[in-house]
């Protein structure tokens, strides 16, 4: 195993925490001016961004969150770890550093904690970007999903040998040469343990496969007000070859921000910003200088 000298070299950031009901929520805070707000998915956590987050924060404040339960956060095993909770926990989080004119990007179950957090308090986003992402109840569950659902098994798998997780090193990229010792050793880092690895069990759980499930709820409201944030610029980035977040979703976007901007990159997978960070930095850029 690389020791932690290894990854850390990659993500060169001071750690800060904010106390939300007594577990330590880790962010990353970086640079000064208009705040970009990355919001990390399952099982990733803000190391995922940290090519966008130095490639930005010499021109803006840049910040990036850790869900509890994921990254460096803290890890409680009894915690209401659902969509509302993590919404809940997103929007304190803003409030707390009162963030406003922020621009949010989001990936996998981020986009739908950001773009919750977005919905309920849309005064404080100035714009949004997107990959690879959803914030509706789900159009399907493809079977490794429903694999790791499994009964006893799933869990087993997910908390005991880390199934999820490592697969995703292979499964969510296109480019496995981008996912070197470092890289790997980086992403996987946070989840080293059972213990470590509760939320990433927990937000596979809580993808909903019926309305039900109180998270179909949850997402169903969210998909609902997605037109209130249509007058805001948007920007969507999208790995042609994820088997998760397909185009499906991105089209099911565009029918309700139908001027939103939108960009596919055929060559890139799930994880669209390990296989194709290099490009994504230059359209991101242009897209804050044009919506300034």
């Amino acid at each position: 195993m690389l020791a932690p000298a290894d990854w850390r070299k990659l993500y060169p950031f001071a750690s800060h925490t904010l106390d939300l009901d007594g577990q330590r929520y880790h962010y990353v805070d970086e640079g000064a001016g208009k705040p970009i707000l990355f919001v990390h998915g399952n099982p990733t956590w803000s190391f995922y961004w940290r090519n966008l987050i130095q490639a930005f924060r010499g021109s803006h404040r840049t910040l990036a969150v850790d869900h509890i339960g994921c990254g460096l956060s803290d890890k409680p095993q009894n915690y209401e770890y659902t969509l509302e909770q993590h919404i809940d926990n997103l929007t304190r989080f803003l409030e707390r550093l009162d963030l406003r004119d922020v621009t949010l990007a989001v990936h996998d179950w981020g986009g739908a904690i950001g773009l919750g957090a977005a919905v309920r308090q849309p005064e404080r986003f100035e714009r949004l970007i997107l990959f690879n992402t959803g914030a509706f109840p789900p159009p399907y569950v493809p079977w490794r999903i429903f694999a790791c659902r499994a009964p006893v098994i799933g869990n087993a798998a997910m908390r005991g040998l880390n199934l999820f997780a490592r697969a995703a090193i292979t499964m969510a990229t296109e480019k496995p040469e981008r996912m070197t010792p470092e890289v790997t050793a980086g992403l996987l880092a946070p989840y080293d343990s059972w213990a470590n690895r509760v939320a990433i069990s927990r937000f596979v759980g809580d993808i909903p496969l019926s309305p039900r499930h109180p998270t179909y709820a949850t997402l169903q409201h969210l998909e609902q007000h997605l037109p209130d944030l249509q007058q805001k610029p948007i920007q969507m980035i999208w790995g042609a070859q994820d088997w998760c977040f397909t185009l499906e979703c991105l089209k099911r976007f565009q029918s309700y921000w139908p001027q939103a901007e939108s960009h596919v990159f055929d060559d890139a997978g799930h994880y669209v910003v390990e296989d194709a960070h290099e490009r994504i930095i230059p359209l991101v850029e242009s897209f804050l200088q044009r919506t300034a």
